[in-house]
């Protein structure tokens, strides 16, 4: 059997996607439970469950994103374009919701803020990624 590249790219491409969606999903699902939990002490808990694998997570969004802009550069300056707005969208709330996660652990008086701004951040990522 013969394996030919844009197969292969189109593997790890698909790797990066899928690792991200199923570590990341984890991220996701805490925050937009979190405004559900009544106590600072479980928020604190939440935190502290996902906080190691953190800044690891989006890496797979940008391998597999990497991936696809190397092999496939029509399929990336085609798709981009149609998706520009859930993109955007996406990115700029998954760097809310990495802002609304540092900032949290240093806050003491707008916590309640925070907690906010990570739960919003979350769920527009979440629809973002569904459109």
């Amino acid at each position: 059997m013969i394996m030919d590249m844009p197969f292969l790219f189109a593997c790890a491409a698909a790797f990066g996607i899928i690792i991200y969606v199923l570590a990341d999903g984890l991220d996701l699902g805490i925050g937009i439970l979190f405004l559900l939990s009544p106590r600072d002490g479980d928020r604190d808990l939440m935190m502290a469950s996902i906080e190691p694998v953190w800044d690891g997570n989006e890496t797979w969004l940008v391998f597999g994103g990497t991936f696809l802009f190397a092999a496939f550069p029509p399929a990336y300056y085609i798709l981009l374009p149609a998706f520009y707005v859930p993109i955007i969208l996406m990115l700029f709330a998954l760097i809310f919701r990495g802002i609304a996660f540092t900032f949290r652990a240093h806050a003491r008086g707008s916590r309640g803020a925070w907690d906010f701004a990570f739960f919003g951040g979350s769920i527009i990522a979440t629809f973002a990624q569904g459109l």
